[in-house]
């Protein structure tokens, strides 16, 4: 990177699906735990649809859709409230920081690309859905396998968080990047993508490793070629669709797309 102050100067990416967490698996099992606890049976599937957002308004919008709200009222007799929707949330938190350490490895070729982004200039910042308390559990695993950004910010750290673009102008504002279309955004959900696209940032999707794909290493391993294909279609046509610029499979693919972009802004466009 030169210091050209037309080209890029940040990367920010999210956590969970997109540098740790393959799959982004640690919420999901908490999400059907922490509703079963209340007499309601939610699908992993239906979990992982509002992936991405803070905790709280997650399950707010769980607590929202139509199925879940009709077994909520046949088990309590009545339409979930604010009330329950904190509740919800009470007994989530504790649950998901005790997952959250043993699903915080840094996902294959996270650590060298971003040792190759930094070796050319760029700062790294992060963005994530979940609170400090629960990234204190996985920060040391994650920077012990080589991956630690130069800023964290977290659920509850701005007035509100995706798809809003407050938690990355924050991290711009502590990485001290402006405008915000030098910086790009790395997510693997579709609100992460909103978040990128509100604050004025070019987007990458990350579609194999992320929440859309929502499988472990192993069993993406252990997919038939024919299966794998289509599986990644269908997650890269849906983070396509929230307006991601370009999606790849993985951030050990990025570096590639980091030059078409550079590319494009030398030539006076933005996203």
């Amino acid at each position: 990177m030169t210091n050209d102050p037309n080209l890029l100067r940040a990367i920010v990416f999210d956590w969970a699906g997109t540098v740790v967490d393959h799959g982004s698996l640690a919420p999901m099992g908490v999400f059907v735990e922490a509703f079963a606890e209340f007499g309601v049976t939610i699908s992993v599937d239906e979990a992982r649809g509002p992936m991405g957002m803070a905790k709280r308004p997650h399950i707010a919008a769980l607590l929202s859709q139509p199925r879940i709200a009709r077994a909520w009222e046949e088990r309590h007799g009545r339409a979930p409230t604010e009330a329950d929707i904190d509740a919800v949330y009470a007994v989530f938190v504790p649950k998901n920081r005790a997952v959250a350490a043993s699903f915080s490895d840094v996902i294959p070729g996270v650590a060298n690309v971003v040792s190759a982004l930094r070796a050319r200039g760029y700062k790294i910042g992060s963005t994530t859905g979940y609170t400090r308390d629960i990234m204190a559990e996985i920060l040391p695993v994650a920077a012990e396998q080589g991956f630690s950004p130069d800023c964290l910010v977290c659920t509850g750290d701005t007035p509100d968080g995706r798809p809003t673009p407050f938690m990355l102008w924050k991290a711009l504002t502590e990485l001290g990047v402006y405008p915000p279309w030098l910086c790009v955004k790395v997510d693997d959900t579709e609100v992460g993508i909103a978040e990128g696209i509100n604050a004025g940032a070019w987007t990458v999707g990350v579609s194999v490793t992320g929440n859309v794909f929502g499988l472990s290493l192993a069993e993406t391993q252990a997919l038939a070629p024919h299966a794998f294909r289509t599986k990644r279609a269908e997650a890269a046509a849906r983070l396509n669709g929230a307006g991601a610029h370009y999606v790849v499979s993985g951030v050990a693919d990025l570096l590639p797309v980091i030059a078409l972009i550079e590319g494009r802004l030398r030539r006076g466009e933005k996203p």
